[in-house]
């Protein structure tokens, strides 16, 4: 089975342990983002899998590349072009005080693609999935007209196609709005993901009587949810929401809950409570649910418990990859939480 995700990938700024910006006088430089991350997941996890995206010509885009490839990922398909690599800087959180995630991705290459650029025919050859994030089509006009070129594309050839809605407020700045673009492309799409915020705000679908600031959730609440998602895009054969209770910064509640017409399946709820880095803890999430349902066939229970198990281990890693392997994230899901030693 082939993965195709389409995305932007960034080079990732952050400051070192939990300073603020304005304390820190070096910043870790790595890279990452959504579909990026995604593809990373599912590489360690075996499953062959190419990342398409555009990067400038030059050596930041090929330091990229180069870090794509270490991790297994598929770059045949990468364009280059276009004038600079997006960059994210980050500010870790620390118990009251929120992470902050600061964007220097304006004109990025990926920003000025133009449909017509990336020939879905040859890319899609020989795939079985396509994966994008609602993060793409807000970079820019041209970023969305290529999403939605790619899932037709997708359409017309069988493939599943999934995506996180994954809401960014700060990203649509091009002039429509999230619920102008988002509703076509997901109409595309056999699998959706996303948490209580990005229903609301990508779909105007909300969830009743759930407090997420409470520190924990009630996954029952989401059943309406996601009823409303395939009542309004028919084609979603499986709905899937994450479930983070924010206790606060350093510690949260993680679970999820599948619906795949038929039945909510929930899985069980981990109690993070030293968190070292939660950023692609959804796309950590992603990429195990694509595995656990390519794997696991015809058994939503287990592939939803892999993803969620998958997306726990990811607040151990910094960065933005995921960098667990299956017989790990397994033996989380067989209840071994203790930590011990490997040897």
């Amino acid at each position: 089975m082939k993965v195709i995700t389409f995305g932007e990938v960034m080079l990732r700024l952050a400051t070192p342990e939990y300073q603020r910006f304005s304390q820190a006088a070096s910043l870790e430089a790595t890279f990452g983002g959504g579909e990026a991350n995604v593809a990373v997941s599912l590489a360690n996890y075996g499953i062959p899998v190419e990342f398409v995206t555009r990067l400038p010509k030059n050596d930041i885009g090929d330091a990229c590349i180069m870090d794509l490839k270490k991790h297994g990922v598929g770059t045949h398909f990468i364009q280059r072009g276009g004038e600079r690599i997006g960059i994210y800087f980050l500010e870790k959180g620390a118990v009251s005080r929120a992470s902050k995630v600061v964007y220097d991705r304006a004109h990025s290459s990926i920003s000025q693609i133009e449909k017509g650029m990336i020939d879905w025919d040859d890319v899609f050859k020989n795939a079985d999935w396509f994966h994008w994030t609602g993060i793409t089509p807000a970079i820019s006009q041209g970023a969305a007209d290529v999403c939605l070129e790619a899932i037709r594309n997708a359409n017309q050839k069988g493939l599943t196609v999934s995506c996180d809605l994954n809401y960014r407020k700060k990203l649509w700045q091009y002039g429509k709005s999230v619920r102008e673009v988002m509703p076509e492309l997901v109409a595309g799409c056999d699998v959706v993901l996303g948490n209580e915020e990005d229903a609301e705000m990508a779909l105007g679908i909300k969830p009743e009587g759930v407090d997420v600031t409470a520190g924990s959730v009630e996954a029952e609440a989401y059943l309406s949810v996601s009823k409303l998602i395939m009542k309004q895009f028919p084609k979603a054969k499986k709905v899937i929401t994450t479930l983070r209770g924010s206790v606060n910064a350093n510690h949260n509640t993680w679970s999820g809950v599948l619906y795949n017409g038929k039945e909510l399946f929930k899985a069980p709820v981990y109690d993070i409570t030293h968190i070292v880095d939660r950023v692609g803890g959804g796309d950590s999430f992603m990429g195990g649910l694509i595995y656990g349902l390519l794997t696991y066939k015809n058994d939503d229970q287990k592939a939803l418990n892999f993803a969620v198990a998958a997306s726990c281990l990811k607040h151990t890693i910094s960065g933005d990859y995921n960098l667990v392997t299956v017989s790990e994230v397994e033996k989380l899901m067989s209840g071994d939480a203790s930590g011990r030693v490997s040897r």
